[in-house]
């Protein structure tokens, strides 16, 4: 099994465990290596994302946990960092301002406005908000949608400065084969494109397992068909459970490792 897992949230943000609980349970696993990357700040109130004023006590407790553990296991201190069109912060000054170990960089919020109720959420647990943002913001056409998403997320991958891609396409957790199928060539298009630039730009993949576990959507993000084409063009992968409680850290590594084998 993958001896770390980069993608994991605590109480600092939509987590329910706390750090010091994910460290021991990465510990009594065997983990050699745990990153923390909770949802990094935005401009506006969430339910989801560190407060900016809470981010100081965030870093120092990574930090002292670094030290406490430091003969037991490495500890990373990072963010996931979502990025919205003409919104949101360089992702390079968070870096920096915080000292962050590494960046994964994602698309959760799609449109261009600092006022959430203008944004098109693709994720969470309930399906209605994504159809009913569908509707709102682009006329319950499908296609629309889905291009806008990817096109952010090529705004994000061309001019952002990160290290890990998270869920590239989990734009379609919540179509659940309702709107659009994978194989249709006007999306496998807009997915090909955005893998080419990861490529180009030389980032880590990852394959998230949430979706599974979860039982959100019945596969990886992203799909086998992408990490076939990944591989092909040698972007490196790594898995991730996308853990928010102790309990998740390793879910669906198995399997994940057996569908990249297959690659």
């Amino acid at each position: 099994m993958q001896p770390f897992n980069l993608h994991t949230h605590s109480i600092y943000s939509d987590g329910k465990s706390t750090p010091k609980e994910m460290v021991e349970e990465a510990i009594r696993q065997g983990l050699t290596k745990l990153g923390f990357s909770e949802h990094g700040p935005l401009p506006f109130a969430t339910t989801f994302a560190v407060k900016e004023d809470n981010m100081p006590n965030y870093v120092a407790e990574i930090a002292a946990l670094k030290e406490e553990f430091k003969d037991k296991i490495e500890i990373l201190c990072g963010l996931e960092t979502d990025y919205i069109t003409g919104v949101t912060e360089p992702f390079a000054t968070t870096k920096e301002k915080y000292h962050l170990d590494y960046l994964i960089g994602g698309v959760h919020l799609v449109g261009q406005s600092a006022n959430p109720e203008e944004l098109w959420f693709i994720d969470g647990p309930k399906w209605e908000i994504y159809d009913e943002g569908l509707q709102k913001f682009f006329g319950g056409d499908i296609r629309k949608g889905v291009k806008r998403f990817f096109e952010q997320t090529n705004e994000m991958i061309e001019h952002e400065e990160f290290d890990i891609i998270a869920h590239f396409d989990k734009i379609k957790m919540h179509n659940r084969d309702r709107y659009f199928h994978e194989d249709e060539p006007w999306y496998r298009k807009l997915a090909l494109e955005t893998l080419d630039l990861i490529h180009q730009k030389g980032l880590i993949l990852e394959i998230n397992t949430r979706g599974i576990y979860k039982k959100r959507y019945n596969g990886f993000y992203p799909s086998p068909w992408l990490m076939a084409e990944a591989h092909k063009l040698g972007i490196p992968m790594i898995i991730s459970s996308d853990a928010h409680h102790y309990s998740e850290l390793t879910l669906e590594f198995d399997s994940a490792e057996k569908a990249l084998a297959m690659t």
